[in-house]
């Protein structure tokens, strides 16, 4: 898992001023990389080749969904921490993002920027999180294969 500066949040929003407005604040009150696109489709070409932990998406686009978006992102980065930022305060929409994406979070436009620092930061947490579990089940899954291997290998020895 890369230090903590060296965790990357993606912000994808068709409008310039909330893109730049989020961009701008994030990367100034955090230490994390902050990659910023007004096109989902260009945001899904660069983490092509850049890895992220976390991605802030519009709900409505003119490309795609916000939801079709972050399930896409999901599908290359399933550990992202993912998060609807909407000036639509839509339940429905909010509850089949939820089911569907395993989103962390839902933001209304507009956004308080501390409550917004505060989701992203625990947003990431949570990734770290994650990403450490994930290492740990592996790391068991490991050592239990080894000890079968080591038990199959003291039966032969013996029976």
């Amino acid at each position: 898992m890369p230090e903590e500066e060296n965790l990357t949040v993606l912000v994808v929003d068709d409008e310039e001023i909330v893109l730049k407005s989020i961009g701008n604040y994030l990367e100034m009150e955090t230490d994390y990389n902050i990659l910023t696109f007004n096109s989902p489709v260009q945001a899904l070409a660069a983490i092509e080749k850049k890895e992220i932990d976390m991605v802030i998406s519009d709900y409505l686009m003119p490309e795609m969904t916000g939801i079709e978006f972050l399930l896409k992102v999901k599908e290359k980065y399933p550990l992202a921490t993912r998060v609807i930022l909407t000036a639509y305060a839509d339940k429905e929409n909010a509850i089949r993002a939820i089911n569907e994406l395993g989103l962390f979070h839902y933001i209304e436009k507009p956004w308080d920027n501390e409550q917004l620092k505060i989701i992203v930061r625990n947003g990431l947490e949570r990734r770290i999180l994650m990403k450490k579990l994930e290492d740990t089940i592996r790391d068991f899954e490991s050592s239990q294969t080894q000890l079968k291997s080591i038990h199959n290998r003291i039966l032969k020895a013996f029976v």
